[in-house]
């Protein structure tokens, strides 16, 4: 059953690779290093603007009307991932949801905080340095986190969540077998 569109598969795939790379080429001192990894943290946040509008406009399960969730039904889930029997979702399970929420907000808040370091106001302030390198160094943890929870909840439901992101394709409910 098609659940990912191709947007939001494109959008979760390029934002890894800009993110992931703009990690690795954060430490380079050459001015080609420094400036691959400066339009990688343009490139982040124009993904992230257009998956933003997307969130609202696009398809059922790109919607963040359709995977954020409030405060009780987090936590009910939360205990019911604690307790090893959590339901299937189709979409992002209400821990996943609000884990794309943090993914966005750190991401752009990083991609932030590394354009001001460069613009005539803030060049050379420490501070804003510091607060990027802090961001960026969050992203990476929450994005760890974030394949643990995959990982954890592809072999709990036995399903390649992965390979569903790739697809945009996940087996449809049976019975009782989806929330």
């Amino acid at each position: 059953m098609k659940v990912w569109d191709r947007f939001v598969r494109i959008a979760h795939w390029t934002l890894v690779t800009c993110v992931l790379t703009a990690w690795l080429t954060g430490e380079l001192k050459s001015d080609s290093g420094q400036l691959l990894h400066e339009w990688l943290g343009y490139a982040a946040l124009a993904v992230i603007a257009a998956r933003l509008v997307w969130g609202f406009i696009g398809q059922r399960y790109a919607r963040f009307s359709q995977f954020i969730a409030g405060p009780a039904p987090t936590l009910a889930y939360a205990c019911t991932v604690v307790g090893g029997r959590e339901p299937r979702y189709l979409g992002h399970n209400p821990l996943g949801g609000w884990m794309i929420v943090a993914l966005l907000v750190t991401a752009t808040a990083a991609s932030l905080t590394g354009w001001l370091s460069v613009t005539d106001r803030f060049w050379g302030v420490a501070w804003v340095q510091e607060t990027h390198e802090v961001l960026s160094n969050a992203l990476i943890t929450l994005a760890v986190l974030h394949v643990v929870g995959v990982v954890v909840t592809s072999v709990r439901h036995r399903e390649n969540l992965v390979a569903a992101m790739w697809t945009g394709v996940k087996r449809p409910p049976a019975g009782d077998d989806v929330a």
